[in-house]
């Protein structure tokens, strides 16, 4: 009898085409921000697209972009604090009823339990370092040492991850309790599947226990622009960097490494954040005002403008970025990359290949790379198209939406069958 009725139940399933109808998204704010809120609202979009009903659970509003978020997603249900996580999850259940949930950055661990014991399966998308270390960036604020052990005793002393910087405005840091943070894995673990971005993600978090058969890599790649063009590569040798303008973005030591360049040049920092006007001090001290332009917070296609005109882009990360995004967008536009040899970057920047990878804080390694490049414009030249090529075969947005749905498609007919045991 229960092979008969998980037989239906899978027939039933695959009578729909083997596809999922509603997807819960979840993430802690509404609106554009980064790299992550990028990424939920261009998927959420495509799904949309392809006929799925997508619905979200969300933080506060960035203020930025937040009528787009709020064409895409019909169903928007607020976790604000107005009420608890379980009346928000029971108002999901009741009027838009998931197939499947998409659950992106969140560190509520009551809404992490409300989602763990519902009926819908959670597929969880790990942008970051946040279930592989307490203070989420995987590394010493202080020192800048690169952490590689898993979440233990040793994260209170001597590394003192208890304290850890606060996103937003007022006081810029808080508290993170240890027996929370395990409490906070523990619910992770519960989860169906797991997607990250690199194999380096993946192996961190097999040392924090997570499984490895739930582990899926698959980079949350953006789509692509169908504008194609050639970058200028004229005699400006503009240098563009793009990003969020905190300590771990490495802008300062991007600076220095900028202040030892033997060819002309001329430099964008597109990008906001708190560490921005130290850099600015940083950039008039060595002398850079005059070649150095910091632009703040700049929307995708002005940025490609920027790339337009570019020589090269650079990758200054000295925390070990999950993938680096950034860098496989300037590929797209046909730019050489130069960055550090830090977290999941060399899995999409080949040495000598399509840019250059430069031991980590070498900044007199970088400037070298940078020379080399400005230098000789065919070089240049050579290592964007073939970034450009290797970014459309292995990173293409309608490969990564394809196998996003067909994962979420497993889960959710697991779970189904499952239930129907």
């Amino acid at each position: 009898m229960l092979v008969c009725a998980r037989s239906l139940a899978t027939r039933w399933w695959e009578g729909r085409g083997s596809k999922i109808v509603k997807i819960l998204f979840v993430h802690e704010r509404l609106g554009a921000h980064g790299g992550a809120e990028a990424n939920v609202l261009a998927t959420a979009g495509a799904l949309r697209g392809r006929g799925h009903e997508v619905g979200l659970i969300h933080g506060p509003g960035t203020g930025r972009a937040e009528t787009a978020w709020e064409q895409v997603f019909a169903g928007r249900f607020p976790h604000d604090g107005s009420r608890t996580a379980e009346e928000v999850c029971a108002d999901v259940d009741a009027t838009f009823r998931p197939d499947v949930v998409f659950l992106h950055k969140t560190n509520d661990t009551g809404l992490l339990e409300a989602l763990a014991t519902g009926s819908a399966p959670v597929v969880r998308m790990i942008h970051d370092h946040e279930l592989a270390c307490m203070r989420g960036y995987r590394y010493n604020p202080i020192t800048r040492c690169i952490c590689t052990r898993p979440v233990s005793t040793r994260c209170l002393f001597p590394c003192g991850a208890s304290v850890a910087r606060r996103n937003g405005p007022g006081f810029p840091l808080k508290w993170v309790g240890y027996v929370e943070k395990l409490r906070e894995l523990a619910v992770n673990r519960r989860f169906a599947a797991f997607i990250v971005a690199s194999g380096y993600m993946r192996d961190d978090l097999t040392k924090n226990d997570f499984p490895a058969s739930r582990l899926e890599v698959l980079p949350p790649v953006p789509p692509e622009n169908e504008e194609e063009f050639q970058s200028s590569f004229d005699g400006r040798n503009r240098i563009v960097f793009s990003g969020q303008l905190v300590r771990g973005k490495g802008v300062d030591v991007l600076l220095d490494s900028l202040a030892l360049l033997r060819t002309p040049f001329e430099a964008v920092i597109a990008g906001d954040g708190g560490h921005r006007a130290y850099c600015e001090r940083r950039c008039r001290r060595l002398g850079l005002g005059d070649r150095v332009r910091f632009t703040g917070f700049l929307p995708q296609e002005n940025i490609r403008e920027h790339y337009r005109d570019a020589s090269v882009a650079v990758v200054s990360s000295v925390w070990p970025e999950p993938f680096g995004m950034v860098g496989l967008e300037a590929m797209r536009c046909g730019l050489p990359v130069v960055g550090f040899d830090v977290g999941g970057i060399k899995e999409w920047l080949q040495d000598g290949e399509t840019g250059y990878l430069v031991p980590w804080m070498d900044r007199s390694g970088f400037a070298r790379r940078l020379d080399s490049l400005l230098r000789d414009k065919l070089l240049a030249r050579t290592l964007g198209e073939n970034g450009r090529e290797q970014a459309a075969a292995r990173f293409g947005f309608e490969s990564y939406l394809c196998n996003l749905e067909s994962l979420l498609d497993r889960v959710a007919s697991a779970r189904l069958c499952a239930t129907a045991r």
